[in-house]
């Protein structure tokens, strides 16, 4: 008899999650790329910091064709990053720790160089190898259909023998067919391989798009069909139904977290069904303005979506593919498009970084879980000039930089010193990080920082410790409480409230009466407090006695 799943097991409800992207965390081995080891060394920061699990960008041997998300083989480590047993080590003394380990795991595709794929390529047109994939012969010279890839171009490319394959991403990135029984029964034990060495969950990367119209159909992208083509069809559900009942073989059961594209709440809260995934990314959030109305809209239309499935909301700010979010408000249009990585607005960083400090304090205090992006803690910002010499991802070249990509969010972690590369490659003095650091980091590095009360990283220290003593137990109730529409100001159990002033003039801060309490304390604040008053841009937390 199966045992009861206990609150424990359930640590991603309310989980702080620390997004490591390996290459650009710490250089141990001195050829100027993060690796495993460098991970390791800086374990104890991270536990330092507060935060409760680690999420890890593919780590698996790949071309890194694009930056590893371009898996040639699930079960062994890029030697860029170490192997094996130095995976396995991670995951052990992070759970020394007291840290859970995620991984991440592709579902719409593989690398071409992936065993499977170079075989479909040899065996030719009708071969069982080529079910794996998309192939399709061509409309003469032209490919199958007018599809388009993310990255920009087409999504189809030919091979020798003059059939196509697709690829939603890049022509290194081969689209895998889920009708095959072959991908279903390969994605499962890969699953087992990682839970089976203590991976404690997966996130599952474009989780919206392995399920493909079978055929093939153009379509007007500005005016697509429902449903889509390749975007949130019905039959993906099935495919994390057979996931989550691998999960479930495991005691604890593992977790399953969705990166998830959609913009229709509804539509995102059916991954998170109980038979399904554990929680999911949450966009809405992410691309919002810095706008009281629109935060708000936001906020409330995520947790009413996610208590109809009885799952967590997830708040979350930047990752590795989106503007870092000091840079987004320190922009006159704060939210987050593909056309704010174009960098032709003016950036205000005094203004972004007081903003990204209130931003924190607001993640923090909602209910749900929180994703951290890997340097945001020390107050980052989007590297927005980075030479088109230095620049990596695919995006930027798909496009002709039209768009100039991700890599400005990618640059490697500045962890001490007054010069690149700021400690982040621990054994070769003068070594070249794999994107050029800026040297105004030399005020933000981890070094620098630890121990000033009035920095970036002591905020997140002292506001994640905090969010443990008084909001881990809060569950998922939120008020709002009456006042001005330019202010966000809420209660949550346990005598805790929330402030945010996102006017452009000071508003008071409560007291006892208003609160209806004997006193109020305040714990926290994200900037000074002036005479009673919390000033534009300020979150404060207060606990009323």
């Amino acid at each position: 008899m199966p045992r009861t799943v206990t609150r424990s097991d359930q640590w991603w409800r309310s989980a702080v999650i620390y997004q490591v992207y390996v290459r650009s965390f710490a250089d141990a081995n001195g050829d100027g790329v993060g690796d495993l080891a460098g991970v390791r060394e800086r374990l104890p920061y991270l536990a330092e910091l507060g935060v409760d699990a680690l999420w890890f960008s593919p780590w698996f041997a790949s071309p890194q064709a694009d930056a590893g998300y371009d898996v040639a083989d699930y079960r062994d480590i890029d030697p860029l990053f170490g192997d094996l047993a130095d995976a396995e080590a991670v995951i052990t003394e992070a759970h020394a720790l007291g840290l859970k380990v995620i991984i991440d795991i592709v579902p719409n595709h593989v690398s071409d160089q992936h065993a499977w794929f170079k075989a479909a390529v040899a065996a030719g047109p009708g071969s069982p190898e080529r079910e794996r994939f998309w192939f399709r012969p061509g409309r003469g010279d032209l490919p199958p259909n007018d599809w388009q890839s993310v990255f920009g171009g087409p999504a189809w490319t030919r091979v020798p023998d003059g059939e196509w394959y697709l690829h939603l991403f890049a022509p290194e990135q081969p689209d895998v067919n889920w009708n095959s029984p072959d991908t279903a029964a390969e994605h499962e034990d890969v699953l087992r391989f990682w839970f089976d060495r203590g991976a404690d969950g997966i996130r599952i990367d474009s989780a919206t798009m392995p399920a493909k119209d079978p055929d093939l159909a153009d379509f007007d992208a500005a005016n697509p069909p429902q449903p889509h083509p390749f975007i949130d069809r019905d039959a993906v559900h099935d495919i994390y139904r057979a996931w989550r009942t691998v999960a479930d073989e495991y005691d604890p059961p593992r977790a399953l977290i969705g990166e998830i594209w959609l913009d229709k709440p509804d539509r995102l809260a059916m991954y998170l069904r109980p038979d399904e995934m554990h929680t999911a990314f949450n966009f809405d959030y992410l691309n919002c303005a810095w706008d009281p109305k629109a935060l708000r809209h936001v906020i409330d239309a995520t947790i009413k979506a996610h208590v109809k499935v009885d799952a967590p909301p997830t708040w979350v700010l930047s990752n590795h593919d989106v503007t870092r979010h000091v840079t987004r408000y320190g922009r006159a249009d704060s939210s987050f498009g593909h056309t704010t990585r174009q960098h032709t607005t003016p950036v205000d960083l005094a203004k972004g970084t007081r903003r990204a400090r209130a931003a924190l304090m607001l993640n923090l205090a909602l209910p749900g879980s929180v994703y951290l992006y890997q340097g945001e803690e020390l107050g980052l910002d989007e590297v927005d000039d980075l030479p088109a010499a230095a620049r990596q991802d695919p995006i930027f070249f798909r496009t002709g930089g039209q768009d100039v990509g991700r890599d400005g969010c990618r640059v490697p972690l500045p962890w001490s010193g007054t010069a690149p590369p700021f400690g982040f490659s621990f054994s070769s003095a003068g070594v070249s990080p794999w994107l050029p650091q800026p040297t105004n980091w030399a005020t933000r590095t981890a070094q620098i920082q630890s121990g000033d009360p009035e920095s970036m990283l002591e905020l997140y220290r002292t506001a994640l410790r905090l969010r443990r003593e008084h909001l881990n137990e809060a569950g998922a109730d939120l008020d709002w409480l009456p006042g001005s529409a330019e202010v966000l100001n809420f209660t949550r159990p346990g005598g805790f409230t929330f402030l945010a002033n996102l006017s452009d003039q000071a508003v008071p801060l409560p007291n006892a009466s208003s609160a209806g309490s004997s006193a109020v304390e305040v714990l926290l604040a994200s900037g000074p407090l002036t005479a009673g008053a919390v000033p534009p841009d300020t979150a404060v937390w207060l606990r009323t006695i």
